[in-house]
């Protein structure tokens, strides 16, 4: 089974209207990405994965803050109607601890069906480690809600990089042992601190999204995932829209090409397809959301 773990909430129910489309060029290395799509584009860009987690982020101006267009409904609205929609979908809520309602919309976003948390403290512009952000991840420990810390680098000059560092998380984890956490992106740069951050805590772990378009970022990353023995700690992801799994899954499988004909170490094709294949589901604590499908059957 195929699990992607990062995947960001569709912006338009339906077709986007031709005055609403939008790219931005500042991940794929100059590359132009679609930053608008219906739930079709969702399903069809993410069709090879068997379930994917999906979520929005909780800022004032999704275009100010991230970069990205947001969607008509609310942060955790737009995620709960979609996920509502596709038995193959989780649903992660995103809450901003700036905000003084932010435990309410924790309780609500659970209401909706929401079962985890995607926090970026560099997007979302709070202290990471400060009175509020503990606040709520003592919360979170306490209800079961695994979160996904954006890690590593932006693209928005606004965004603090202190925020994101893997440095951050080890920290997190040291006051909340029991907390679920998966750092976004292997901290990249910051792999190698991410790598140790997994290795000495039994509840983080870090997605692999995102890096695909940086083929030695890739190569490097995993590499000292196998040398440091945490393989098993990595977790596939996409960030759709910036790239498909499909895509993610190639580049993946073609990580040793940029040491073809030297003799830099390799990684092994089974180690690759250990992370494609992660039990994400089990590392978190989620269920299978296949079996909402299910439910509803047994309660016609």
């Amino acid at each position: 089974m195929i699990v992607d773990v990062h995947t960001h909430t569709p912006t338009h129910q339906g077709d986007v209207p031709l005055s609403e489309k939008e790219s931005f060029s500042g991940w794929h290395s100059g590359e132009a990405v679609n930053t608008t799509n219906s739930w079709v584009d969702y399903q069809r860009g993410v069709a090879s994965a068997d379930i994917s987690i999906v979520f929005n982020i909780h800022v004032p101006d999704m275009r100010e803050f991230v970069g990205l267009p947001g969607g008509s409904l609310g942060t955790n609205e737009s995620t709960a109607a979609f996920v509502a929609s596709d038995s193959n979908r989780i649903g992660f809520m995103s809450v901003d601890p700036n905000r003084s309602d932010w435990m309410e919309e924790m309780d609500k976003s659970i209401e909706l069906g929401l079962v985890g948390i995607k926090l970026g403290a560099n997007y979302q512009r709070f202290d990471p480690l400060g009175p509020q952000a503990k606040a709520l991840y003592e919360r979170a420990e306490k209800l079961k809600l695994p979160i996904i810390f954006h890690t590593g680098a932006s693209p928005i000059r606004e965004a603090p990089l202190m925020y994101s560092h893997p440095a951050v998380t080890d920290e997190v984890a040291l006051l909340f042992p029991d907390l679920k956490i998966v750092m976004a992106h292997i901290g990249h740069p910051w792999v190698r601190e991410a790598v140790v951050t997994i290795r000495k805590h039994p509840n983080v772990y870090a997605d692999v999204s995102a890096i695909y378009t940086r083929p030695w970022m890739v190569y490097e990353g995993l590499l000292m995932a196998s040398e440091w023995g945490v393989m098993h700690k990595l977790l596939f992801g996409s960030d759709f829209p910036i790239t498909t799994p499909a895509y993610a899954m190639e580049r993946l499988r073609d990580v040793n090409a940029i040491v073809e004909g030297t003799k830099m170490p390799k990684i092994s094709l089974e180690q690759i397809e250990q992370i494609i294949h992660a039990d994400a589901l089990g590392a978190l604590d989620l269920e299978d959301p296949r079996g909402r499908l299910a439910k509803k059957n047994d309660q016609k």
